[in-house]
């Protein structure tokens, strides 16, 4: 059964605490023992007061006190160790989630939701933590009794433990037909509250557009009918589980009374004394007592395992671009870059790109340029190995990217988007993204010559100010700036600039194009631009349409060609209206 699969996994995730893990075992097993010996050291003493006969009564009495003083301890030891292990490990698969996330490449993060992808890591996490908290502060116990000791009860009364045996059987089938009868519903109950998580993250991450647009009735209604379809999905299940508890709690008296009517039954024809029906009456109790705490912990259990099996689902999401197992750094070089015949498409479209070949010199400048969907930016990412090429190959002196581990090839590339993309931090912390080693003196100095020093100054707390979120705090010449200086900090051989100032004014972006050349001075560049103006100073301007390179040379040259950059030219430059 796939609910069992899940639990067994999440058991399963507590391998680096298997020491304790064992230890815990072993004290619930004692545990279950004791629990078991409680209801029939009671037995022994009722029967002996109903035999009027006290030898032994006091030390029997002791004994008992002693195993009473004994479960509790054992209860202390295994909840105090058990809330350890849990609470260490809460945090370890979160870190582990985090981690794993971070390394999967944008065809992942193009599907998901980030507040649905959040939801997924807290719920997940959570649930595991209590999971692991209760299966061995408590429920551990009750399996151990249930598999090891409940047949035991044959030896003191095979009648009596028959009727027990039984009664807990029929409980076990009555849960099994809720649990099978609700698994489908509560999946699909999970499902539409991610999407609840994801549409509220979604519509307060562009709060902006939602009030310029007036939205606010739109995305509450939206939101209202996901809530409907929460509803719709989980009420069903919760009905069957109430029903669930209700049969639990029927379930203590039905077994005493059935205990009852056979022990009286078994005692007339002296096949039963007074002190095992006493007992089996303890067992009896004691059993559905707990059963009904395990009831309560499946119910919540099978309410939160599609949100495990989702946590699980994406760490065991595999990277499209995974490091080959021989894979070496890349050493360092001047910074050629190659395309030899590369091709690619994505999964779910036509070609993109189609025998794509170009030579970048080290330090020179490449423009590729071309229509929206020309396939320019996919270029790009398949230099950064946000992909691999379906033919062909890419090559950094001499090496064929895939022969290079990720964190090797992208430490050797610097970006700077048309978004800035700035983390809701200082501006110190902005910086020191690319290179966290960098000293006040470095820092200072990649501002310098991203035009960016002075105005960073001007702020607040200079370099410690809080940026906001994306960087909502500056202006968008100054953000730019920032990405800027941070590629600069970073010093890579190679550089991309992905439409770096056609989100700026005239002004602003004349201020950037200065530290835009002193980040390009000696490096390897890429720009991508639908502002041509932006690629005078190319060496090689590459012209892309559907996917080919269709004209390639300088700026003059190709103007003097009258091709499709001409015209390109043409249309941007002709006066409007």
């Amino acid at each position: 059964m796939r609910f069992l699969r899940l639990y067994a996994r999440v058991i399963g995730e507590l391998g680096q605490d298997r020491r304790l893990a064992a230890i815990l075992v072993l004290a619930n097993l004692a545990l279950a023992g004791l629990l078991f010996v409680e209801p029939l050291l009671f037995g022994r003493i009722i029967q002996m007061m109903a035999g009027g006969s006290t030898v032994g009564e006091a030390a029997l009495l002791g004994v008992w006190i002693a195993v009473i003083a004994g479960s509790i301890a054992l209860n202390i030891v295994s909840s105090l160790h058990a809330e350890r292990l849990a609470h260490r490990n809460r945090l370890r698969v979160m870190q582990r989630y985090y981690e794993h996330v971070l390394t999967l490449p944008p065809a992942f993060h193009g599907d998901a939701q980030s507040g649905g992808l959040m939801k997924t890591m807290l719920s997940g996490a959570d649930t595991m933590f209590w999971l692991w908290l209760g299966f061995f502060r408590d429920q551990l116990a009750i399996y151990l009794a249930l598999a090891v000791l409940l047949p035991l009860t044959l030896l003191i009364n095979w009648r009596l433990a028959l009727v027990l045996i039984g009664l807990v059987v029929v409980f076990a089938v009555l849960i099994a037909i809720v649990v099978r009868r609700t698994e489908s519903g509560q999946r699909q109950a999970q499902h539409w509250q991610v999407r609840l998580i994801g549409t509220a993250q979604d519509a307060l991450a562009n709060v902006t557009v939602v009030q310029s647009f007036t939205r606010m009735a739109e995305e509450v209604g939206r939101f209202r009918s996901i809530v409907a379809e929460v509803i719709r999905h989980q009420f069903p299940v919760l009905n069957w589980w109430a029903l669930a508890n209700v049969m639990t709690r029927a379930a203590s008296s039905v077994a005493v009374i059935a205990i009852v009517i056979a022990g009286i039954a078994l005692n007339a024809t002296g096949e039963a004394d007074v002190g095992e029906i006493v007992t089996f009456m303890g067992l009896a109790g004691l059993l559905i007592a707990r059963l009904d705490g395990a009831v309560h912990f499946a119910n919540r259990l099978f309410l939160e395992m599609p949100g495990i099996a989702d946590f699980f689902a994406v760490l065991d999401r595999r990277s499209t671009v995974p490091d080959r197992a021989d894979a070496a750094p890349l050493a360092a070089g001047p910074g050629e870059v190659a395309f030899e015949g590369v091709g690619f498409a994505y999964p779910t479209g036509g070609a993109v790109l189609s025998d794509v070949s170009f030579v970048a010199r080290p330090g020179s400048r490449v423009a590729l340029v071309g229509a929206t969907g020309a396939g320019k930016s996919t270029c790009m990412a398949l230099l950064e190995r946000f992909w691999d090429p379906a033919q062909g190959r890419i090559t950094i002196d001499g090496r064929d990217i895939r022969d290079l581990p990720l964190a090797s090839l992208r430490a050797r590339i610097g970006v700077v988007f048309q978004d800035s993309m700035l983390f809701n931090r200082s501006i110190r912390d902005n910086l020191l993204i690319g290179r966290p080693d960098a000293s006040e003196a470095e820092i200072e100095a990649a501002c310098r010559a991203a035009e960016a020093h002075d105005f960073i100054l001007a702020q607040p707390e200079g370099y410690d100010t809080m940026v906001g979120e994306r960087g909502s705090s500056l202006s968008g010449g100054q953000r730019q700036r920032l990405a800027i200086a941070r590629a600069l900090l970073k010093d890579p051989p190679i550089l991309i600039l992905d439409e770096a100032t056609s989100a700026l004014d005239a002004a602003t972006e004349a201020r950037v194009a200065t530290a835009l050349g002193h980040l390009m001075h000696g490096r390897t560049s890429f720009i991508i631009a639908h502002r041509l103006s932006t690629v005078r100073e190319a060496d090689e301007i590459l012209v892309f349409a559907a996917g080919r390179i269709v004209e390639r040379g300088d700026f003059a040259a190709l103007v003097a060609r009258d091709g499709v950059f001409a015209r390109l030219v043409a249309t941007q430059l002709a006066p409007s209206g």
